[in-house]
């Protein structure tokens, strides 16, 4: 059974940092790029980070500088750092694998930042 169970979510002050985790079970990790997108309410959800099987990443413009986008192959895990937190990132944030034409989500976790 495929899962992405997303962690670290909460409520932090502007200017403050949290680092969000993704733990990833029941397909082929190392093939899948794996992405990190948010949704704010009342808006589009947004791609924010995304890493590919080999390492390379590519960020949003809104987010770069202050996000970073990591995997641990060993763990089955991804990771988003985020730095310098701002009111406008509060959103759900969801982890999303990717291979082919073979896509899953998790869940979510929110993010609020207080200003």
């Amino acid at each position: 059974q495929v899962q992405l169970v997303e962690s670290g979510g909460g409520l932090v002050q502007s200017g403050g940092s949290l680092r969000l985790s993704c733990a990833a079970s029941g397909f082929i990790f190392n093939n899948y790029a794996m992405s990190w997108y948010r949704q704010a309410p009342g808006k589009q959800r947004e791609l924010v980070a995304i890493i590919g099987s080999g390492g390379g990443t590519n960020y949003a413009d809104a987010v770069k500088g202050r996000f970073i986008i990591s995997r641990d192959h060993a763990k089955n895990m991804v990771y988003l750092q985020m730095n310098s937190l701002k009111p406008e990132d509060t959103a759900v944030y969801c982890c999303n694998a990717l291979y082919r034409s073979q896509v899953y989500w998790g869940q979510g976790t929110q993010v609020t930042v207080s200003s």
